[in-house]
């Protein structure tokens, strides 16, 4: 069996992987936890980080896609030994997407409190929202060019230096969260949750010239765009509009879950503010193996080597499940304490456990959707995780959605919704995947 397909290998891309795609929500996560333990307004506080990073994370994976798009194309050209063809394509990708994050910046924050009124919010939570907003939103640009970053490294099967950035960028957020939220006596007052933005904000700084510095030093792919376009920006352009057409559905998604569960009371919009960051995490945990999927996919797909691809997809598939049902376990063993971690107020921890048992039962099936996500991406096929999501959006989720609010379902109606979405996510894509390419691995 090829060496390159092995668990060792796998592993080897995986978990940097894992650790380096857990930088995000570990930013958002210690948000959530130092802002909920507050003195002033916890729950008010805990309501607006939850409202305003579901917002970010909807603006960051439209556009952080290019990470994606970016690496399969690399990897494939890396597969095909024709590395030399796309060399300058990273360059023009970060140019171009780092220039719309300055549009969106430039359209999204004088309309902070209409935006957030769109989630719900009022009174001190809309207050605090625009305030956490408008200074969190400074951090878009670098976390977009960190990301373009990641997917040339990650092109390069290379996951080492992406995993190095992301533990710089969440050890100074966590650190920078306590000083600046609590404050330190007689040096620094604390600033509470304006302490947590300019934390996140001051960490995607340095990641961001972390990252620049890396691929400058450790690879001969250049920074500095240069032009006429490579001949494959026409394919990454397409790419990067069929994956924001489904990161636009996956949000829409997020927003409905997030404006009913603001809808339910404060109590509710901060439970859920817990639940859905654990969600994240579990994702993005998961999501080490799909990034593993989408870059050995690419190389594989580019060499068209369609026995190994399949094999690989098999060998996915387990590990899937593998470390979804530990998520899952380790989720029961711990499930008082990681509630009391975020909050001590009893009526958000109330409706927290009521619906946290959900969300670690669809880890499994989250696994599942996650690695064919990764694997359709290495293979560039982007119209077909567009199509696969729209029809589980606005087929699936939102009927379910509006069906369990009218039985009065509430927060466990959102968690039993996103499951079936997720199903509807994962079978379609497997399904695609055997059709396609075990018939080519026969003739391989």
């Amino acid at each position: 069996m090829n060496k390159n397909i092995s668990l060792k290998y796998i592993n080897k891309l995986a978990v940097p992987a894992l650790i380096a795609g857990i930088s995000e929500p570990i930013l958002s996560i210690t948000d959530t936890a130092i802002v909920g333990n507050v003195d002033v307004n916890p729950v008010e506080s805990l309501a607006a980080v939850g409202i305003v990073g579901t917002f970010l994370s909807m603006l960051i994976w439209i556009l952080g896609q290019t990470r994606s798009a970016i690496s399969a194309i690399v990897s494939q050209y890396l597969g095909a030994d024709n590395l030399n063809a796309v060399k300058n394509l990273p360059a023009q990708a970060i140019f171009i997407v780092t220039s719309l994050s300055l549009f969106i910046i430039a359209s999204t924050y004088p309309f902070a409190s209409e935006i957030f009124k769109l989630y719900n919010a009022s009174n001190l939570i809309l207050e605090y929202s625009v305030l956490y907003y408008k200074i969190r939103v400074f951090g878009f640009p670098f976390t977009l060019f960190t990301i373009a970053v990641f997917g040339t490294f990650r092109g390069l099967q290379n996951t080492y230096h992406p995993m190095i950035v992301a533990i710089i960028g969440a050890a100074t957020n966590i650190v920078l969260d306590f000083v600046l939220v609590y404050g330190i006596s007689g040096y620094i007052a604390p600033m509470n949750i304006e302490g947590a933005a300019y934390a996140s904000v001051t960490a995607q700084i340095l990641m961001a010239l972390f990252s620049g510095y890396f691929l400058l030093k450790k690879t001969n792919i250049p920074l500095l765009p240069t032009f006429p376009f490579n001949k494959e920006i026409k394919r990454f352009i397409g790419m990067i509009f069929n994956l924001f057409i489904r990161t636009l559905a996956l949000n829409i998604t997020l927003y409905f879950a997030t404006r009913f569960a603001t809808g339910y009371g404060k109590n509710y919009i901060a439970a859920y503010t817990i639940a859905i960051n654990l969600w994240f995490l579990g994702a993005f945990i998961i999501d080490g193996y799909a990034g593993a999927g989408n870059i050995m996919s690419g190389r594989l797909f580019g060499a068209k080597n369609y026995k190994d691809l399949v094999n690989l997809n098999k060998k996915l598939i387990k590990i899937g499940l593998v470390v979804g049902c530990a998520l899952t376990l380790v989720g029961f063993i711990i499930y008082k304490p990681i509630g009391l971690l975020f909050t001590k107020e009893h009526e958000v921890l109330e409706r927290f456990y009521n619906v946290f048992w959900i969300v670690l039962i669809m880890q499994p099936i989250c696994a599942i959707a996650f690695i064919f996500d990764g694997i359709f991406k290495g293979l560039g096929k982007m119209g077909t995780l567009r199509n696969v999501l729209l029809l589980a959006t606005f087929l699936v989720f939102i009927p379910i959605l509006y069906g369990l609010d009218y039985l009065d379902f509430k927060l466990n109606g959102i968690f039993i919704a996103l499951t079936f979405w997720m199903i509807a996510r994962a079978l379609p894509l497997l399904i695609n995947f055997r059709k396609q390419f075990i018939p080519l691995a026969k003739n391989n």
